[in-house]
């Protein structure tokens, strides 16, 4: 515990000297930077080899801290009391006499934010006096990372430091919901669109890829493995790999499993690591058998048809 302090307050420190830190939250590894520095934020740019028109995600501490920057509303203010802090990002307008970068939200009058569930990110944006800009911790395209060795695979020593937190808990990325206009999903993730719906009594639609991007999870290539990926198959094909959702199918070397009892959010968490796993033993290519697309299983099928796009 004393370890992970002194770390959060060199974290704290590397922070305000405009650099950049990896950090865990309950979705996926972000790379955190100062979300009110130029500098800082297209330092993450750059590590990640990320586009300046994909916007970033801005965490913050509190709602007040939140209110400096960003035009809230009533669907907010009731989503945020069911779900916050948790894997849910809001879009909303940001306020002309905003302190955020340019680079963060690619140059827009929106900006996407969240808080983070995440003991030890929570403590660290405590100590700081400005929120953290922070993507997931990987080179863009490519699978997000949900442990600190992951984040360590992907970029080596140039990141200043990681702050370990084990296993992330949901293992997918926050579900992005656009208040700007009509309500919206931009990206299926964390929290299912039911729980939203529930909230709000109304019913929201999952938006479709379009060139005007308001956050981030919008490309149409992203978490790829790095291998070709094969949706909706039956079997495998010779050096393939197939990954399934449950133990039902068929059990043998070159197959992998998502749940063995058919939980679909063990199966959201598992689902990076397996990719990162398959890729490691060498297999030239994943065959997917067709997944349940209803609750969690629509953000599992989204990441992995845009794994499958070449």
């Amino acid at each position: 515990m004393k370890n992970i302090h002194s770390n959060i307050e060199k974290a704290k420190k590397y922070l305000t000297n405009n650099n950049v830190v990896a950090i865990p939250t309950e979705t996926v590894y972000g790379l955190a930077g100062n979300a009110y520095s130029n500098k800082a934020v297209k330092k993450i740019f750059s590590l990640k080899k990320r586009s300046l028109k994909n916007p970033l995600i801005v965490h913050y501490y509190s709602i007040s801290d939140l209110k400096q920057d960003c035009i809230i509303n009533e669907a907010f203010n009731k989503l945020f009391r069911k779900f916050c802090p948790g894997p849910l990002t809001f879009v909303l307008n940001k306020k002309k006499n905003s302190r955020l970068s340019k680079y963060v939200n690619a140059n827009k009058k929106t900006i996407a934010i969240r808080f983070p569930k995440n003991k030890i990110t929570q403590s660290l944006l405590s100590k700081l006096n400005f929120p953290l800009a922070a993507p997931s911790a990987n080179i863009s395209s490519k699978l997000s990372s949900v442990t600190a060795t992951d984040v360590k695979d992907e970029f080596g020593n140039k990141i200043k430091l990681i702050l370990n937190g084990g296993k992330t808990k949901i293992g997918l990325e926050s579900t992005i919901v656009d208040l700007t206009d009509k309500i919206s999903i931009l990206r299926p993730g964390g929290i299912t669109i039911e729980q939203l719906e529930a909230v709000l009594h109304c019913k929201i639609k999952l938006k479709k890829l379009s060139k005007n991007i308001k956050s981030p999870g919008q490309l149409g290539l992203h978490y790829s493995p790095g291998i070709p990926v094969r949706l909706n198959a039956n079997y495998p094909k010779k050096n393939e790999a197939f990954l399934q959702f449950s133990e039902k199918a068929k059990n043998k070397n070159n197959y992998f499993t998502l749940s063995k009892s058919g939980n679909m959010r063990e199966a959201a968490k598992n689902l990076f690591s397996i990719l990162r796993l398959i890729k490691k033993k060498g297999y030239s290519s994943i065959a997917v058998g067709r997944i349940p697309s209803h609750g969690l299983g629509l953000a599992i099928n989204d990441r992995l048809k845009k794994a499958s796009n070449r």
